[in-house]
């Protein structure tokens, strides 16, 4: 017996009225224990306008996957959209879009004055560690901070 199609939340978002860079709450868990999670997403670019290179992109997971714990109790895990836009973050317990606005903001801070090697490039660690570019991600973590960010509500495509 086959289960029903579930449709993720991300393809019913309206990609087009969303205004980059942002934080948005895309999502609520609660765990049979009555543990809350939530999803968040920590957007970089403009969706269908623009995208960071792969190589920038893995090297801010690594930086994002590092420093971000730093400023935020309860991260479970940053990953990198496929659509090279930007990131989800997922954190157990009830942190906030503000909080994790505030906390983004200051990792992305971390990441433009990062100095020496990117946390777990090497053969041993990951498993792509050529594809890396420190530069690049400085650039786009420099670019956020510029422009701004904001809490985004979720904007469901009508209809």
């Amino acid at each position: 017996m086959s289960r029903p199609l579930v449709i993720p939340e991300s393809f019913r978002l309206d990609h087009q009225k969303v205004q980059a860079p942002y934080v948005r709450l895309a999502g609520v868990k609660e765990t049979p224990r009555g543990d809350r999670i939530e999803k968040y997403d920590l957007r970089f670019a403009q969706p269908n306008q623009d995208a960071l290179s792969t190589g920038a992109l893995h090297t801010l997971e690594h930086l994002l996957a590092t420093y971000l714990r730093t400023h935020l109790d309860g991260v479970v895990d940053i990953s990198p959209m496929g659509c090279r836009t930007g990131f989800y973050m997922v954190a157990l317990g009830e942190p906030g879009p503000q909080k994790v606005l505030d906390a983004f903001r200051n990792t992305l801070q971390e990441v433009v004055n990062h100095t020496g090697p990117v946390p777990g490039v090497s053969d041993l660690e990951c498993g792509n560690y050529r594809d890396h570019d420190l530069e690049g991600a400085k650039a786009w973590a420099q670019r956020v901070l510029h422009t701004g960010l904001h809490i985004q509500e979720t904007i469901e495509i009508a209809g």
